[in-house]
């Protein structure tokens, strides 16, 4: 099971319906995908999806439920978990508890391809928690100045915490290709001069009227508008990503334990 976690330097950059609209992508490509609300703020990624659910990762953490338990049936094939705050709570939580999580954690893997974490925007040390338990993390940004400085804000922090971090740089809202590759190159060369880091190019989704009425629908852009150049992109984006990827399993349930042990350490 691969992990992604998608976060963004600032609100506004459509972290969330990038998070949705691509785990319905990879579905459609045959790819088993769960997608995990992990925005401590907002947390609207089942707005997003059109779903509905009282069952959260806290349940899990509780022992009231188990992990499939809370996976609920979202569109386009794909299963969902509304997470909160539980992630942290787990990483405090006693060997024994965190033991019987960790063995649902691997039937939960050897069941799914892809798990996408929708994270909170921002710098937050929370939302550094995430991006160092997943394999990848996919920076989402704009064109935009300020939104572009985020993102390298973002990347800097999660540098320091996780040197060998594989970040995936991708380019929202944009007019045109090219314009994509410029906003990358910036990020690429201040990385490299700056942090001595470099990043990989996802790709890009160009601007398109149809992701805001899908929003207004709540529903993802590819189920209401699948032949929308933004649909086509994301698509594309998949594509990407499974062709990237070699068959090893993801490793989030290791660093579970290893963010557990680290914080017994230092206590």
């Amino acid at each position: 099971m691969r992990t992604l976690a998608i976060t963004s330097g600032k609100g506004g950059v459509g972290k969330t319906s990038l998070t949705a609209n691509l785990c319905i992508a990879l579905a459609a490509a045959g790819k088993r995908v769960i997608a995990f609300d992990g925005d401590l703020g907002l947390a609207n990624l089942d707005i997003v999806l059109g779903v509905s659910t009282d069952l959260t990762l806290q349940h899990v953490v509780a022992e009231q439920k188990t992990l499939a338990e809370v996976v609920v049936e979202g569109p386009g094939g794909i299963g969902f978990i509304a997470g909160g705050s539980a992630i942290h709570t787990l990483l405090h939580a006693g060997p024994k508890r965190m033991g019987t999580f960790l063995s649902q954690m691997e039937r939960l893997s050897s069941k799914t391809d892809y798990l996408l974490i929708d994270t909170s925007s921002g710098i937050d040390s929370k939302v550094l928690t995430f991006l160092s338990l997943a394999d990848e993390v996919l920076l989402v940004t704009t064109p935009e100045p300020a939104s572009i400085t985020d993102a390298y804000a973002v990347a800097k922090l999660l540098f320091k915490k996780r040197p060998n971090a594989i970040v995936k740089v991708l380019v929202n809202m944009v007019q045109f290709p090219d314009e994509a590759k410029c906003v990358f190159n910036a990020l690429q060369t201040v990385s490299q001069q700056f942090l001595d880091k470099q990043f990989n190019y996802l790709g890009h989704v160009r601007a398109d009227p149809s992701v805001s009425q899908s929003t207004r629908m709540r529903a993802p852009f590819l189920i209401t508008a699948p032949n929308g150049i933004a649909s086509m992109d994301v698509r594309m984006l998949a594509s990407h990503l499974i062709a990237s990827h070699r068959d090893e399993a993801g490793g989030i349930a290791s660093r579970l334990l290893e963010d557990m042990e680290d914080g017994e350490t230092a206590a």
